[in-house]
């Protein structure tokens, strides 16, 4: 049996500064001597020799009199086990297959990711409800999926680096990535329209209607107006999101004046307004012509093939990967990159019934 080794003051701060920048609690730039002597407890010689002991280990740089020391992981090294919790939009029953993919990839890699007991869907996207989910969930890193303006600004506040996966991020301190849909969006549109539709509408979910259309809607009615076609509520209506909201959205659009064609923002609306049209009695694209802005693997066994807008969201789980494994490594990564995305025009659209 191996003796016992009692660790001196000396190495168990330095053991502890260690585990803490490996599992990426201190990033960037170590704090100072007399905030770290504070903070643990012990003199200002014992955290000096500990940092002594960690800059031999080539972990800290020692930039000078009066600078604080720069964390400086080796890149070859693997990097430690994180905690990341994953807060979907839609409830767990409901969780797209990749976002499954996602979790068993972290899962792989050695970390510990988990889905939230509540999807923003469920909180009803209520700033209170998340901060209180957040407050009592213990983790290291956040992936926040779909979420709005307003729940990524609060959580580009907190002190857990977020990853945002879709959601209106631009122009915010955080890392996120998504397909790029503004230009395919726009391809639809021109498509629809030189088919001869004039009467086309949008319906996606309010995170991307407000408080001001996100680059994808802009793009489509960008592309009406260059067309001459007014544009206005009933090409971007306001409904609740929820299965009832839906029905009576689509009610009230085919209520007096239908549109010929509508630009659906998920498949599951996709599949729901397919199914609404049919006990109507609506053939597609006959009286209706529909697109789909995501991909879905149901849609490979459709008849009609559906019109769609199709990305890879492996590139999306491998990008999430790499922002994990720099948290866990000790680097500030906050840049967003984009995944390409094309219109892939399918059977559910043709020219507008006469």
């Amino acid at each position: 049996m191996d003796s016992l080794r009692v660790l001196s003051a000396v190495e168990q701060v330095a053991e502890h500064l260690r585990r803490e920048m490996l599992r990426g609690r201190l990033q960037g730039k170590l704090p100072g001597i007399n905030p770290l002597a504070t903070e643990l407890g012990v003199g200002h010689k014992t955290v000096k020799a500990a940092l002594r002991i960690l800059e031999k280990e080539g972990l800290l740089i020692n930039q000078g009199r009066g600078a604080r020391r720069l964390i400086s992981l080796p890149d070859d090294s693997s990097p430690p086990a994180l905690r990341v919790s994953i807060l979907d939009h839609a409830p767990l029953d409901q969780t797209d297959q990749w976002m499954v993919a996602l979790r068993q990839q972290l899962l792989n890699n050695g970390h510990n990711p988990c889905f939230t007991e509540k999807s923003l869907t469920e909180l009803g996207m209520d700033l209170s409800r998340i901060a209180r989910l957040v407050k009592r969930t213990p983790t290291d890193a956040w992936v926040v999926s779909s979420a709005s303006r307003e729940v990524l600004e609060w959580f580009a506040e907190q002190e857990a680096p977020i990853f945002s996966l879709f959601g209106v991020r631009v122009g915010l301190p955080i890392a996120g990535t998504g397909p790029e849909k503004a230009k395919p969006i726009a391809d639809a549109t021109r498509r629809l329209i030189a088919l001869g539709h004039r009467r086309i509408s949008f319906l996606c979910l309010s995170q991307l209607r407000l408080p001001k259309p996100a680059q994808g809607i802009r793009a489509f009615f960008h592309e009406l107006e260059a067309a001459g076609i007014t544009t206005g509520q009933f090409n971007l209506p306001d409904w609740e999101a929820s299965e009832r909201g839906f029905k009576q959205c689509l009610d009230s659009l085919y209520a007096l004046t239908p549109p010929t064609a509508l630009i659906l923002d998920e498949p599951y609306l996709f599949h729901a307004a397919f199914h609404h049209f049919t006990r109507l009695g609506l053939r597609v694209p006959h009286d209706v012509s529909l697109v789909c802005t995501d991909p879905d693997p149901g849609f490979n066994w459709c008849q009609p093939s559906v019109a769609h807008i199709h990305w890879d969201y492996q590139q999306c789980v491998h990008r999430i990967e790499r922002w994990v494994d720099n948290i866990a490594r000790g680097k500030d990564d906050r840049r967003q990159s984009y995944t390409k995305a094309q219109f892939v025009e399918g059977g559910t659209i043709g020219p507008p019934p006469r």
